[in-house]
């Protein structure tokens, strides 16, 4: 399966406004049709045809207040950018999840490659052919934590371990690059859907200031929303059976434990 980016606007959750587009009304000079003369505050604009005929220099006082009124006008503010972000959405292919799940919380599908982490894998157990790395000798994926832990050193970054006897709302995801979730997800065979679970991927993160959960094995990135909608999505999934939660970090935040807003 390839991958696309999609416009971040297409995802925006329900009940999200849209940006406004600011604007002005153009000043302009009309002219008044009817019998009469002008009358009250009207008289700068209306006649003003007229009065040029009878006088000569009206015609620059007019231009002079133009001008005026010009420089009096306040600029307009700075619009903003009505081009949502693009997001990047790696979908399912072979065994690789981990892989995807990875590319997508990088936005990047340069980030890892399959050769990456098949180097990774033999790295870790170079003389095995099964493993605790789930991996078959294949290359067809199924990484266990161990092969994306050791991924994200190459970049820089850590996994950290959730411990869900904590509330989510303790974590700082202001510090938090990205979250890879590994949840049991139904085994297919072509379009057939087997009664039988396995352990799956699956990536979040942030992008245009809304959280998306980018699984590899949904059609496009599903948007989860604010902060607090975040929250609680994830306190959905940890209540579920063999779930678990890697928070992507840096080294530094690591290093300093900012990933916790408790201290």
């Amino acid at each position: 399966m390839g991958s696309a980016p999609y416009p971040a606007g297409e995802w925006k959750g329900k009940g999200r406004g849209g940006l406004q587009e600011l604007g002005c009304m153009p000043w302009k000079v009309g002219k008044q049709k009817g019998a009469g003369g002008g009358g009250g505050g009207g008289e700068v604009v209306v006649g003003a045809e007229e009065r040029k005929s009878r006088d000569p220099t009206d015609s620059q006082q007019q231009q002079d207040l133009s001008s005026s009124s010009s420089s009096l006008t306040s600029p307009l503010p700075p619009q903003p950018s009505l081009t949502p972000p693009a997001i990047y959405h790696e979908k399912q292919r072979r065994e690789l999840c981990a892989l995807h799940a990875l590319n997508n919380v990088f936005q990047d599908g340069t980030a890892f490659s399959r050769d990456t982490l098949q180097e990774i894998y033999q790295r870790l157990s170079p003389s095995t052919l099964v493993t605790p790395h789930k991996k078959s000798m294949l290359g067809n994926g199924n990484y266990d934590v161990n092969v994306i832990m050791a991924a994200l050193q190459t970049r820089g970054f850590e996994a950290v371990w959730w411990d869900k006897r904590r509330d989510v709302g303790s974590i700082e995801l202001a510090n938090v690059t990205g979250f890879i979730l590994n949840v049991p997800s139904n085994l297919r065979w072509g379009p057939l859907r087997l009664p039988l679970k396995r352990q799956h991927w699956i990536g979040v993160r942030e992008v245009g200031g809304v959280y998306y959960n980018l699984d590899s094995k949904l059609r496009s990135p599903q948007p989860i929303g604010n902060p607090d909608e975040l929250r609680k999505f994830l306190r959905q999934q940890l209540r579920g059976k063999n779930c678990e939660l890697l928070l992507v970090v840096s080294e530094e935040v690591e290093a300093r434990q900012t990933w916790r807003s408790d201290g």
